[in-house]
């Protein structure tokens, strides 16, 4: 019979990690967090669609900030699953899927401004990007009200899942929630960058809003590939390792979900660098850059539509 019980030094490691990622995460991201509010509440005059979406992002980091230090005493000293730590589950459960759905809009934004400029006007706007994120809170919230009303948390400790059984809804979380935008997000991208190296542009300073876009778009990308890729597929091994009831690997596997959830909250902190290319450069691209090209289509266009006419000497 397969061995499935807890390694008390592998568990004790795990903890120590947390708590040097934790502690550099929740102290790096407060500051960096209210100064980013500060920013896009206060100091910035003009709503945009980046601006009600970056908001949005640090309202889901502010919850993730909010139940770190729950996390790192709920594991380090198993606390038991109470109401508190429902409570604390629900909030720091919330943050991850938000962020990844309010980075998958910012991806489709960025697509529709960059593809579609004609069209962006019409498609954008920031009342529907907050009416958009408004509709995304209301369904996680719902989400996470009936997954605890029709699956209730019946493991013993806090954060901590002991048994075997496959998780059906976990498997539907993983797919809906990550792997579905991880397509998304890579698909708007690509096609950005790639309608962004073939515009002409027409000035240095148009040309330097392309590179800079790219950049951005790019450094974006990869954060979000990098940070949250290893935690979504380390729980689809752990899927995979409860339906095939291989006991012998549950150990590692639970290692490395912890591990990569550092990895993936530690993104709070990174954020501070997509919150500082928004306000620096996305206050003039998403806006700016697709009206020059709009003007410029139109202006071409209404060339082509005159009818040729004689050189006249003045």
């Amino acid at each position: 019979m397969v061995n499935c019980t807890e390694d008390k030094i592998l568990q004790k490691g795990i903890v120590l990690f947390q708590l040097i990622v934790y502690i550099p995460t929740f102290f790096l991201g407060i500051p960096l967090t209210m100064t980013a509010f500060w920013i896009f509440c206060c100091k910035l005059k003009r709503w945009t669609e980046t601006r009600v979406y970056m908001i949005n992002l640090m309202v889901a980091d502010s919850f993730l900030l909010f139940a770190l230090p729950f996390v790192i005493y709920f594991t380090k000293y198993n606390h038991p699953t109470d109401n508190l730590c429902a409570t604390i589950e629900n909030i720091y459960f919330t943050n991850m899927p938000m962020s990844i759905l309010i980075i998958t809009l910012i991806a489709i934004d960025r697509y529709i401004a960059i593809k579609f400029p004609l069209k962006a006007k019409m498609l954008r706007s920031p009342l529907k990007s907050a009416s958009t994120c408004v509709f995304l809170w209301i369904m996680l919230i719902i989400y996470v009200y009936l997954r605890r009303k029709f699956y209730p948390n019946k493991e013993e400790f806090c954060f901590q899942k002991d048994s075997t059984q496959p998780n059906y809804l976990s498997l539907f979380f993983i797919i809906f929630w990550f792997f579905i935008p991880l397509g998304i997000v890579i698909f708007c991208s690509v096609q950005a960058i790639t309608c962004l190296k073939k515009k002409m542009a027409t000035s240095p300073y148009e040309t330097k809003l392309m590179q800079k876009a790219i950049h951005i778009i790019s450094v974006n990308l990869c954060v979000f590939i990098v940070c949250f890729s290893p935690f979504y597929i380390i729980l689809l091994l752990r899927f995979a390792v409860d339906f095939a009831g291989a006991c012998s690997l549950l150990m590692k596997v639970r290692a490395s979900i912890q591990i990569c959830a550092c990895l993936a909250n530690f993104n709070c902190c990174l954020d501070a660098f997509c919150y500082y290319f928004a306000a620096k450069e996305f206050q003039e691209f998403p806006s700016v850059f697709p009206t020059c090209i709009s003007m410029r289509f139109k202006m071409k266009q209404s060339q082509e539509s005159q009818p040729p006419t004689d050189q006249v000497m003045i």
